[in-house]
Parts: structure tokens; C-alpha cells; sequence
């Protein structure tokens, strides 16, 4: 299968929702875990364990593990063996981006299967133009991965360069009509895509150059939802014809339910998504 019918049935099965796995110092201290590579292990375990069973998808930030070196990348690689094992779908948000054997060395690391850092998806810039990540989609389609390619993200400082306009379009408008091409051969009518964008879902599409309509059919990963301000609840009304293929993401306003409280909090979360007009 390819990521698009695996993430297709997998939402289809558990919904929406994209719990994020992201051991901010505070959290580790709130969790009553030690902030080096053991805090983050038992920390993405525990949230596998809540998680899974509940939800289609997690999404370890790579950074928080990371920065405790090799320790933390063996850490992480563990929390990533546990969540595919447990049945999730797992979105490594690393951000990685480059070109020529640079760009193929990243994918081999994350995108190949047995691979110690296997993810099942991975998100990556596009700010050395789409076309470079050519060789990364073609490792991801020939072992059933998928991408997400950053095209409007959550943060304010990227309006600057998302709303950018060059030949009438936006940059970011630009990057997801130029994502589509990633994927071949294109799927078809009403299927999902297995490489899509990062939207945030706390913008204004209209303010980066884009429509809820030229969405469709793309997976969408939507972090802003909960702490940054946007409502589950109101999934439909902000992504419109694209909301079935929309992921919506969620980490401290879950994760800072701590230990005992998280999978509750991912109950919750998934509540309100279900009752969304």
C-alpha cells in the first residue's frame, strides 16, 4: 500500500487527530522525569502507550531528543520502533531539507525500511525549491512513505516569505500546487495523496495565497490546534472540501495533562473533534 491508502484508512479508522510527541523541558519536569535522554525515552514511551489504540498518528519532534546527542537519538529510536509497533503511524517532524547526495542521505536515514530512524511519513522544507526533494520522494514512494512539505506554517514569521508573490502566485501556493507532482502516479479520483503540505491551522489562507479548495486530496498537517489558539471543533469551518484529509495536531494541550491524564486528555480531544458541526 502506499502511505496515502495507509493514512486514508487509518483517519477513516481513528480520525483526525495527530498527537504530537514533544518532551519540552517544562513537560519532562511537569512529568516528573529527568530532563536527559532516560526523561525523553520514558516520556515518548508513555505517550505511545496512550496513544496507541486511540489515535492513527504521532508525531515525535526530532529536535527534543536530539539535543541530548547520541543517547537522545538512541532514545528516540526507540520511541519510534515502539509507536509502528503499536499500529500508529508515525510523522517524523525533522524538517530536514537539502540537495544531491545530501538530500538522499537524510532519506535513506528516516524513509528506508529497517532503517533504526523508520518513520512513516516525514516533514521537510522546500526552501531549496521543491524539485530538490525529487530523490526524497522517490525513496519515499519506493518503500510506502510519505512527505509533508512546509508551505504555510503556524508560526507569524513565515508569512514574510509564504505570502511572497513571484509570476502572480504565492510561495506558498506555489510549493503546494508544485507538491503534487511529488506523487506519481497521481492517485486517483478521491484518494489521498502520499505526500502533502504543512498548513497551519491557525492562518489565514487567503493572507498566503491559498484556498481551501486547492487542498484537496493532499494530506494536510495541521499543528496550531489547542495551545496555539485554534479549536478542533472548528476543523470543517477552517479547511472546508479539505477537512477529510486534514491531520489535526496537538501536543501541550494533551501532553500537559501529565502522566496519569494524558490519555483522557487524547479522549477528550478526540470528542471534540467528533462533535465538530
Amino acid at each position: 500500500m502506499t502511505f496515502g491508502e495507509r493514512l486514508r484508512a487509518a483517519l477513516d479508522d481513528r480520525g483526525p487527530l495527530c498527537v504530537g510527541i514533544d518532551p519540552h523541558t517544562g513537560l519532562l519536569r511537569n512529568w516528573g522525569l529527568p530532563t536527559d535522554a532516560a526523561g525523553v525515552r520514558e516520556f515518548g514511551l508513555r505517550v505511545v502507550e496512550a496513544a496507541a489504540g486511540r489515535v492513527a498518528v504521532v508525531k515525535p519532534q526530532v529536535a527534543f531528543f536530539e539535543r541530548y546527542g547520541s543517547a537522545g537519538f538512541a532514545a528516540l529510536e526507540e520511541v519510534l520502533a515502539a509507536a509502528r509497533a503499536a499500529g500508529l503511524l508515525v510523522i517524523g517532524d525533522a524538517k530536514r531539507g537539502d540537495i544531491g547526495s545530501t538530500a538522499d542521505a537524510y532519506a535513506a536515514a528516516w524513509l528506508s525500511a529497517g532503517s533504526p530512524l523508520e518513520v512513516d511519513a516525514l516533514t521537510v522544507s522546500p526552501y531549496l525549491g521543491v524539485g530538490a526533494l525529487g530523490g526524497t520522494a522517490e525513496l519515499a514512494r519506493a518503500n510506502g512513505k510519505g512527505l509533508f512539505v512546509l508551505a504555510a506554517t503556524s508560526n507569524p514569521e513565515g508569512v514574510d516569505v509564504q505570502a511572497a508573490e513571484r509570476s502572480g502566485r504565492s510561495v506558498a501556493a506555489a510549493i503546494v500546487e508544485q507538491v503534487r507532482s511529488l506523487t506519481e502516479p497521481a492517485p486517483a479520483a478521491g484518494a489521498l495523496a502520499s505526500n502533502g503540505v504543512v498548513v497551519g491551522a491557525t492562518i489565514d489562507l487567503a493572507a498566503v495565497g491559498l484556498t481551501r479548495e486547492s487542498l484537496v486530496g493532499l494530506p494536510v498537517l495541521a499543528p496550531g490546534f489547542g495551545h496555539q489558539g485554534a479549536s478542533l471543533g472548528d476543523l470543517d469551518q477552517l479547511f472546508g472540501p479539505a477537512s477529510a484529509s486534514v491531520l489535526a495536531s496537538v501536543s501541550r494541550s494533551v501532553l500537559g495533562a501529565g502522566p496519569q491524564g494524558v490519555a483522557a486528555a487524547i479522549d477528550e480531544a478526540r470528542a471534540e473533534l467528533g462533535a465538530r458541526a
